[in-house]
C-alpha cells in the first residue's frame, strides 16, 4: 500500500482518458488552457506563442527515449535553470522518477496503437505533505516550432517538458516556477527531506575527521535512495557560468550520480600510495564543461588505470557530462551541498521521519492566540504553536525542517510568495507535558535562519532529552499553514503541546487540583563519596515529587558530575516536597549517595543554590559527603512556567 493520493482539481486520469478514446478525440485540459494565463500572471510573451502537441513538433515522439538519465536537458528560451538541475537529479534514482512519472510505459506513445493515444498524461508531486496526481494535456508552448521551456537533446523525448507543464499547473502557471530553488523542486518531485551543507563553514578540507564523517553521511544518503547536488559560489551575476581553472562552472548545479569507497589491490597501491580511494561521480546536466583536474578523463590518474581496472573498481561513466573526483577535490571546489534524504520508507520498520501540519492563527484570547512572532517579540513569542520531541540517546543528528504553505497561487492578487519564517529550539524538562509560558531555565539549543524562503531547516547533533520546537513567523499576528518535519535515525515521538496546565477532572478534583508549579534544574553533584581510592563512581539523579519521579542519565566514573537535568512538577501543596537523590550505578545493586529535600515555596529565592547531601529522613537528617548545585522556581500561577 502506497501513501494516500490526492487528485488535483478532481481530474481522474483513467476516466478522462477512456472518455477521449471512446469519443475519438485528444484531451484538451479545461483547467489549464493553452493561453497566456497559463504562462504568466500579468504580462504577455514577446513573440507569437503556438501551443503544439509533440506529434506536431517532431516525428515519432516519445515520453522517454532509452535510459532517462542518458540525455542532456536544455532550459529553453524562458526555462528555469533550477528545473533542469532538478530533472537531472530526479533521473539518478529510478525509485523516485518512476513515482513522479507513474506507469510510464502505459503513458508512452505506441505507433502501433495510435487509436489508444488520447493526448493525456499524469504526474505525481509531493505537495505540502500530500502526494498529488496532476493530469495535463500534451499541448506545449512553442515559438517558431521550438519549445519555449525545457527540452531534451534527444529531440523526440518529452518527459521533462510535460513534467514541467504539470508542475506549472500545480503552482498556477509557468511564471510560478520563478524563484524556486533546485531543492524546492526536488522535494516536490520526491518527498525527500532537504538539508543544505555549507562546505566552507564545515572546514572539510582542514578537518580530516569531519571530511570522512561527511563522506559517510553522503554514502548512506545515496545508497538509501537520496539525491545530492552541489554548486560553486558565484559572487555576482557577471560570474554566473564562468569557468574555474579546473573546468567547473560557477553558480551551476551538479548532480551526484555515484559515490564509492574503493580498496586498492597491490599493484594500484604502489601506483597511488594509498590503500583506499574516496570518490564521487558528478554530472553536469548540460553535458559540457567537465572537471579537468585529478581523476578527470584527461588526467594522469585516469590514464594509469586500465579499462579492466576502472570496471573492477566501479569507476565507470554512463553518459556525457559525467566525471569522477576525489573527496578531497570535491570538498575543495564546491561551496554548497544539497542533501535530499529519502524518508518515505521506514527503515526496517523503524520510523525515521516525524511530520505534522500546523497553523499560525490569531485569537483575541492570548491563551488561544497562536501567532506570536519571532524570538524578538518576548511578550508574545511563546503564543506560537509548540512541539515537543524526545531524543532517546546522546549524539544523534536531528534534521528539523519547517515549510510554509506556498502562496504562489495568490500572486495574481498581489500577495507575497513567502513570509519570513524560522523556528527556535529549547531543551526542556524531561517530564514536560504542557506548553512553555516563560523561559527561566530552558536552554536555547538552536535557532534556524529567519528568511522569506519556502523552507528553513536546522541540523544538529543533540544530547539525550526533551526538546520544544517553536515555529514562528517573523511578525506576530499573521495567519498561515506550515508543515514541520523532523528526521532522525532514532524515533523522536514528535507531538504538539496544546494544553497550558493540567485539565480539571473529577479525579484530580477529588485528589486535589494542583495549586503550585515547580521547575528544578540540578546543575551538578560534586565531591561525592568514595569508599576507597580506586572505586568507580557512576552517579545519576532521581528527582521525586510525591509519586512522580524522573531520572537523569548516568555519568561515568566521576565524583564531580555535571547533569543540567530539568524537571517540572504540578503540586497540590508545598507540603509535598521535592526530593533530589544521588545514586551510584553499580552492576548488582545501586548505592545511595545522599539527597536534599526542598519545600520549593513560591516565595523562595530563585537564584542558583548549593546544599550538602544528607541521609534519608528529611532536611534535618545527617549530612553526607558531597553537595549539589541547583536552581528551583515555584509559582502559584500554573501558567507562569
Amino acid at each position: 500500500m502506497g501513501p494516500p493520493l490526492k487528485v488535483f482539481k478532481n481530474q481522474k486520469y483513467q476516466e478522462l482518458k477512456q472518455e477521449c478514446i471512446k469519443d475519438g478525440r485528444l484531451f484538451c485540459d479545461p483547467t489549464f488552457l493553452p493561453e497566456n494565463d497559463s504562462l504568466f500572471y500579468n504580462r504577455l510573451l514577446p513573440g507569437k506563442v503556438v501551443w503544439k502537441r509533440p506529434q506536431d513538433i517532431c516525428d515519432d515522439p516519445r515520453l522517454i527515449v532509452g535510459n532517462i538519465s542518458n540525455h542532456q536537458l536544455i532550459q529553453g528560451r524562458l526555462g528555469h535553470k533550477p528545473m533542469v538541475s532538478a530533472f537531472s537529479c530526479l533521473a539518478v534514482q529510478e525509485s523516485h522518477w518512476t513515482k513522479t512519472i507513474p506507469n510510464h510505459k502505459e503513458q508512452e506513445w505506441d505507433p502501433r496503437k495510435l487509436d489508444k493515444y488520447a493526448g493525456i498524461f499524469r504526474f505525481r508531486f509531493w505537495h505540502f505533505g500530500e502526494w498529488t496526481e496532476v493530469v495535463i494535456d500534451d499541448l506545449l508552448p512553442t515559438i517558431n516550432g521550438d519549445l519555449v521551456f525545457s527540452f531534451s537533446t534527444s529531440m523526440n523525448e518529452f518527459w521533462n517538458a510535460l513534467l514541467e507543464k504539470a508542475y506549472a499547473k500545480l503552482l498556477g502557471c509557468y511564471e510560478a516556477l520563478d524563484g524556486l530553488t533546485t531543492t524546492d523542486i526536488i522535494v516536490d518531485f520526491t518527498g525527500t527531506l532537504a538539508e543544505t551543507v555549507d562546505m566552507q563553514k564545515g572546514r572539510y578540507t582542514e578537518l580530516v575527521e569531519e571530511k570522512y564523517k561527511l563522506f559517510g553521511e553522503l554514502y548512506k544518503t545515496f545508497t538509501k535512495g537520496g539525491l545530492i547536488c552541489c554548486t560553486i559560489e558565484s559572487p555576482n551575476q557577471e560570474e554566473q557560468e564562468v569557468e574555474t581553472d579546473w573546468g567547473l562552472l560557477k553558480g551551476h548545479t551538479y548532480t551526484m550520480t555515484d559515490i564509492r569507497k574503493i580498496r586498492l589491490g597491490e599493484r594500484l597501491l604502489e601506483v597511488f600510495s594509498t590503500e583506499k580511494l574516496y570518490m564521487v561521480r558528478l554530472r553536469n546536466p548540460l553535458g559540457r564543461q567537465e572537471w579537468s583536474g585529478p581523476w578527470s578523463e584527461i588526467s594522469e590518474e585516469w590514464q594509469q588505470l586500465t579499462v579492466a581496472d576502472r570496471k573492477n573498481l566501479g569507476l565507470v561513466m554512463s553518459d556525457d557530462g559525467e566525471f569522477w573526483m576525489s573527496l578531497e577535490d570535491f570538498c575543495r571546489n564546491f561551496h554548497e551541498l544539497n542533501v535530499c534524504r529519502n524518508v518515505n520508507n521506514p527503515l526496517f520498520g523503524r520510523k525515521e521521519l516525524e511530520s505534522v501540519v500546523g497553523c499560525w492563527t490569531v485569537d483575541d484570547d492570548p491563551l488561544m492566540n497562536r501567532s506570536g512572532g519571532c524570538y524578538n517579540n518576548r511578550d508574545t513569542f511563546l503564543q506560537n504553536p509548540q512541539y515537543i520531541f524526545t531524543v532517546p540517546e546522546d549524539g544523534h543528528k536531528v534534521i528539523m525542517s519547517l515549510q510554509q504553505k506556498d502562496l504562489r497561487t495568490y500572486r495574481r492578487m498581489g500577495r507575497p510568495d513567502n513570509y519570513i519564517i524560522g523556528f527556535e529550539l529549547f531543551k526542556v524538562e524531561v517530564n514536560r507535558k504542557f506548553r512553555l509560558h516563560h523561559l527561566y531555565i530552558q536552554e536555547r539549543a538552536g535557532t534556524s535562519t529567519y528568511i522569506d524562503t519556502r523552507t528553513v531547516f536546522l541540523s544538529k547533533y543533540l544530547k539525550k532529552g526533551n526538546y520544544v520546537l517553536v515555529p514562528t513567523m517573523f511578525q506576530h499576528g499573521r495567519t498561515s499553514e506550515f508543515l514541520l518535519r523532523i528526521f532522525s535515525e532514532v524515533p523522536v515521538q514528535l507531538r504538539e503541546l496544546t494544553l497550558d496546565m493540567p485539565k480539571m477532572s473529577c479525579w484530580n478534583l477529588a485528589r486535589g487540583y494542583p495549586k503550585v508549579v515547580t521547575q528544578i534544574t540540578v546543575h551538578s553533584a560534586e565531591g561525592l563519596e568514595k569508599k576507597y581510592a580506586n572505586e568507580t563512581v557512576n552517579p545519576y539523579l532521581i528527582i521525586k515529587c510525591g509519586k512522580e519521579e524522573v531520572r537523569s542519565p548516568v555519568q561515568k566514573n566521576t565524583v564531580h558530575a555535571i547533569f543540567d537535568t530539568q524537571a517540572i512538577f504540578y503540586r497540590r501543596t508545598t507540603d509535598i516536597p521535592i526530593i533530589v537523590q544521588v545514586w551510584n550505578s553499580r552492576k548488582f545493586c545501586d548505592q545511595f549517595l545522599g539527597q536534599v529535600t526542598l519545600d520549593a515555596d513560591p516565595s523562595d529565592c530563585r537564584d542558583l543554590k548549593s546544599l550538602y547531601l544528607r541521609k534519608k529522613g528529611g532536611p534535618t537528617a545527617k549530612v553526607k559527603q558531597g553537595h549539589i548545585s541547583f536552581k528551583v522556581i515555584s509559582s502559584d500561577d500554573l501558567t507562569e512556567l
